[in-house]
């Protein structure tokens, strides 16, 4: 599930969702612009393999584990670079 498999295709593995995720928060938004974004980037960029809310919150909870992302006041935010580094 976070890396692609025989059955889980490139752009659907959880550590790429997840990029794609990061690529598109430039500030902090609700949960939902996040998923609207995510989804609008999907298909400019021509990905067929359909992403649903679910699989978007299992993206979110592998950024959280690694310290990418949070969420305050409903907002998720995102972490950048030594930020992400010292919540670990």
């Amino acid at each position: 599930m976070l890396t692609p498999t025989k059955g889980i295709a490139p752009d659907r593995a959880l550590l790429a969702v997840g990029a794609q995720i990061l690529m598109e928060l430039d500030g902090p938004v609700t949960v939902s612009q996040a998923f609207a974004r995510l989804k609008a980037r999907r298909v400019e960029l021509g990905h067929r393999s359909p992403v649903s809310f679910g699989w978007f919150v299992l993206a979110l909870d592998v950024l959280h584990a690694l310290g990418a992302v949070e969420l305050q006041d409903q907002l998720l935010i995102p972490r950048r670079g030594d930020a992400a580094a010292a919540q670990r």
